[in-house]
């Protein structure tokens, strides 16, 4: 049998409604990550914790991981600057948790958190998450910006899923910096643009087109997948569901859905009901909804219908 897995050289996962909610588990996903059989590597915006935080966080669920197979935004915005030709050794502002400045230490750069902390030129902004960050990292962040630094966002999710509920995420606080300074960032390296992924793969050591991304959420992780060229699959775990996936733009759309992370392990030819029946009912309905079709309903209910007898299995 040929899984969905084993038709890729190795599996980048998000971790947020994916692995986990908070500190608990999404159901089934440690048994269905551990039994895979191909290289993941976690990929994750949120950029507040290290590597080692979220690998540390992995195995207390029950999880074999390590900081090498964490790859988080905050990383990604440190290797942004490294391909923008950013000296070894400069100043860089970090704005956010401890995950921000240790990827800014790790790539070689200097981290301050403020200006007045350093006699150099603080040629940058690396903005990221964190739940303690203030009013003043803000502001410091808005000065360095006005001063001519380059701004680069971990990540621009206006929320963050917790175990209480949704909460504001980096991209709420991203607004206020650009409300204040009039610009956006010259460069965001978390999902949905592609460096987050484009460093996991690089890191697999393996092409993107290789990779098989695997997410919750349509605006992030599956646009990322779909601007760095690799397949994509969405697990209703988190925040988007089959609805939404129905409605999706064309840049927003997965090559697979799934109820959970098991179907990783299943033949997606396998059956009358199975990844690729779901696969085609949802591009069904989506070429409907393209072509301005307004008898679409039949398809939705279809594709319906199929995730209802998958997640029966």
């Amino acid at each position: 049998m040929s899984t969905l897995a084993g038709r890729y050289s190795a599996v980048v996962c998000d971790l947020d409604g994916v692995v986990y909610r908070g500190p608990s588990a999404v159901p089934h996903a440690v048994g269905s990550l551990t039994a895979l059989e191909v290289p993941v590597v976690y990929a994750t915006n949120n950029a507040s914790r290290s590597p080692a935080d979220v690998a540390a966080h992995l195995v207390d669920l029950g999880l074999t991981s390590s900081a090498e197979a964490v790859v988080t935004s905050s990383q990604a915005a440190a290797w942004l600057l490294q391909r923008e030709l950013t000296p070894e050794g400069s100043a860089v502002l970090a704005v956010g948790g401890p995950g921000v400045a240790a990827a800014l230490v790790e790539a070689g750069f200097v981290a301050v958190r403020r200006a007045a902390d350093t006699d150099a030129e603080v040629v940058a902004v690396v903005q990221g998450y964190g739940p303690e960050v203030t009013a003043t990292d803000l502001a410091e962040a808005a000065y360095v910006i006005e001063g001519g630094g380059r701004w680069v966002a971990t990540n621009t999710d206006a929320t963050l899923p917790t175990d209480r509920g949704v909460a504001p995420g980096n991209g709420s606080l991203v607004s206020a910096v650009a409300r204040a300074v009039g610009a956006e960032p010259a460069l965001v390296a978390g999902k949905p643009q592609p460096p987050l992924y484009l460093l996991a793969a690089d890191r697999l050591d393996v092409p993107a087109e290789r990779v098989l991304a695997v997410g919750d959420r349509l605006d992030t992780d599956i646009e990322g997948a779909v601007r760095a060229g690799a397949d994509s699959l969405l697990v209703l775990t988190g925040v988007d569901d089959l609805e939404a996936v129905l409605d999706a733009p064309p840049e927003r759309r997965p090559t697979f859905v799934a109820p959970d992370l098991r179907w990783l392990h299943e033949d997606p030819d396998d059956g009358d009901v199975s990844l690729a029946t779901l696969a085609a009912a949802v591009r069904a309905v989506h070429e409907a909804t393209d072509a301005g079709d307004a008898e679409v309903e039949p398809a939705r209910a279809h594709a319906r219908d199929l995730l209802r007898r998958m997640a029966d299995r």
